[in-house]
């Protein structure tokens, strides 16, 4: 599953390119060549409504194939929660029982 998302990203990538490359600041791209109306904001003209919703459209695909691919990807064994490991205490060979933990030590005389 991942290969397949990530060639759809690797896809979306090239499409985005087309679509800034494409379009000129000052509407002497291809845009300005298919006759259409730019509009002038702020003494800059802006390419066409399409060419900028396909950039949009083309950067919002992109974030949403990279976090579910991060959904896919296997965690390193070093970060994944496991359940502490039952440890059996077994007594000393001599019959002894060991101390309690919390019991505070004597001083050997």
């Amino acid at each position: 599953m991942i290969p397949l998302i990530t060639i759809l990203i690797i896809i979306a990538c090239v499409v985005l390119a087309f679509f800034i490359l494409v379009q000129s600041p000052k509407g002497g791209g291809l845009t300005g060549n298919f006759g259409t109306m730019s509009t002038q904001v702020m003494g800059v003209k802006q390419s066409s409504d399409v060419m900028e919703k396909g950039t949009w459209a083309s950067i919002g695909i992109i974030a949403v194939l990279c976090i579910v691919v991060v959904m896919f990807v296997d965690k390193p064994l070093g970060m994944q929660k496991q359940a502490p490991a039952k440890q059996e205490q077994k007594a000393p060979a001599t019959g002894a029982t060991p101390a309690p933990a919390n019991a505070p030590a004597t001083p050997a005389k």
